[in-house]
């Protein structure tokens, strides 16, 4: 690619290429500061390049002009450090820019590394996810999140065991992937570096199927057996964490074991009042007064504070019982698990959960939601016809009549449906791996 002229305008543009993806990634000299500390600087102008989509090598290296074993090693390269995000399939690798978040952020403190500033990178990290409301607006707008809450099938009734669907279940995620690995839950890790993490289990965050399979290729997880998946998955659950994962119904690729104390999303949606950037699960806490006895533990226990103990004076005594925010509660069952007088339950939520089907069903109604659908459909910035097509597209998905007819359910779905149908055919064999 040549000597670089500006090195410090290819980190301004690599803001720009992430600030397109649906997570989003509003400009800030914080940000700026994070991407010079990861990328150098003729790494951040090749990734810069990269589509939204996932892209064949084969492909890349005839539209980058480097020759295809040249850009291997490099995008291996970066893939090892946790820069790209890679795929292999029927003997082909395909590569993407990963996001900052559910990418960037997690591919770095996944793992111990000894040959980052690590401290300095949780430092910013940390400033950048909190220094204002911008980035946490960006990353929940909008119905359609990235990610869900499951349920703790032994919070549960009997009765209504039958009601849990297998994707509402992480034992049958985990028991259903091709592969799994566990990597070090990236938010205790990064609070650990800033002396202020909590005592829960640190590796404990799980991935599945082909992002299982890439991340330990690359050493940012280890593989594991799904027993052993089961183990860590009680041990978590034994430690009062929240199971939430992938915001879809199949080929879910991680699950992470949650606290309130330290999990970036359960804080942000905590300090910005941004709820429900965690999609619930379809149950909800539910209070048995005549067992209640307002004790508070479940108010401990909730990663996002939806449960408060009210009071009031009978006589001589005070009795106190806890009740519950239904905009709030996950239906994540940690409450229920750790009540132990029996008050605290699960029940069925009155209407069921939307939950996307596929990665590509998710993707594409963020992207309509968020006004990023040319960035999503027209993604290669080296191809002079995807930008002026994603500029024309740009000018439809943000005028009054185009916003106005996603607004109408009936309209937007059938317009959702057939984006869906375009992207898998474009994917080809990939959908079938990762949808």
């Amino acid at each position: 690619m040549g000597r670089l002229k500006n090195p410090d305008q290819e980190y301004h543009m690599l803001q720009q290429r992430l600030a397109q993806k649906v997570q989003g990634a509003p400009d800030s000299p914080t940000l700026i500061k994070i991407l010079s500390m990861l990328f150098p600087a003729e790494d951040a102008e090749l990734a810069r390049q990269l589509p939204h989509n996932f892209t064949s090598l084969e492909t890349l290296s005839k539209n980058l002009k480097i020759p295809k074993d040249e850009l291997n090693d490099k995008l291996t390269d970066m893939a090892q450090r946790g820069l790209v995000f890679d795929i292999e399939h029927d003997r082909q690798r395909y590569f993407i820019l990963p996001p900052v978040v559910l990418g960037l952020f997690e591919f770095i403190f996944m793992r111990v590394r000894p040959d980052m500033p690590m401290k300095e990178l949780a430092r910013f990290f940390e400033k950048y996810f909190y220094e204002n409301e911008n980035f946490a607006h960006s990353l929940y707008q909008g119905q359609t999140q990235l990610l869900r809450s499951f349920v703790r099938e032994e919070a549960i009734p009997e009765s209504d065991h039958t009601e849990v669907i297998d994707w509402e279940r992480a034992s049958h995620i985990v028991s259903s992937a091709s592969a799994v690995s566990v990597g070090i839950c990236q938010c205790r890790h990064s609070a650990r570096h800033l002396e202020r993490a909590c005592d829960r289990p640190q590796e404990t965050c799980l991935t599945f199927d082909f992002a299982a399979e890439s991340l330990s290729r690359n050493g940012i997880a280890r593989y594991i057996t799904k027993d052993e998946a089961m183990s860590i998955l009680g041990k978590c659950k034994e430690s009062g964490l929240a199971q939430t994962g992938d915001n879809v119904q199949r080929k879910v690729s991680f699950i992470c074991n949650c606290c309130g104390c330290c999990c970036h999303v359960m804080r942000a949606l905590k300090t910005f009042d941004l709820h429900p950037g965690i999609v619930t699960s379809n149950w909800i806490m539910d209070v048995d007064l005549s067992k209640c006895k307002g004790c508070g533990e479940c108010a401990k226990a909730c990663p996002v504070d939806a449960i408060n103990i009210d009071k009031k004076k009978e006589g001589d005594k005070t009795i106190r019982w806890a009740t519950r925010a239904e905009e709030i509660c996950l239906g994540c069952g940690v409450c229920s698990t750790i009540c132990k007088t029996g008050a605290a339950t699960m029940k069925s939520r009155p209407q069921r959960v939307v939950v996307p089907e596929t990665v590509f069903d998710q993707r594409v109604a963020m992207a309509i939601e968020r006004g990023r659908l040319s960035d999503l459909l027209f993604d290669d910035p080296g191809k002079l016809s995807h930008r002026a097509m994603g500029r024309i597209v740009s000018l439809i998905e943000n005028s009054l009549l185009f916003k106005a007819a996603m607004a109408r359910e009936s309209i937007k779905s059938v317009f959702l449906n057939t984006i869906v149908k375009g992207a898998k055919k474009k994917a080809k064999g990939l959908a079938d791996v990762i949808a």
